[in-house]
């Protein structure tokens, strides 16, 4: 199955996520099919910048977003 989640960057306690389409056997930080959008929880307000376009094809392509992923993506408009 195809999952839309989080890869998490950054320093340790600094952390930074990059939004990517993976395969939901694949480990968190390891191989992904696309990277579609970025989450800077530090800045403040938080940043999310989304490839609105990618991640509906995706959606519609059967890729199941994690519920955290769901959230930021209405937040950024996406879906």
């Amino acid at each position: 199955m195809v999952k839309i989640r989080l890869r998490r960057m950054g320093a340790k306690k600094a952390p930074f996520y990059r939004i990517v389409v993976a395969d939901s056997r694949a480990p968190r930080d390891g191989k992904f099919i696309e990277e579609i959008g970025t989450y800077n929880p530090l800045a403040e307000p938080s940043v999310i910048t989304v490839d609105a376009e990618r991640a509906q094809y995706w959606v519609k392509n059967g890729a199941q977003p994690t519920d955290t992923v769901k959230k930021l993506l209405k937040i950024a408009g996406a879906l």
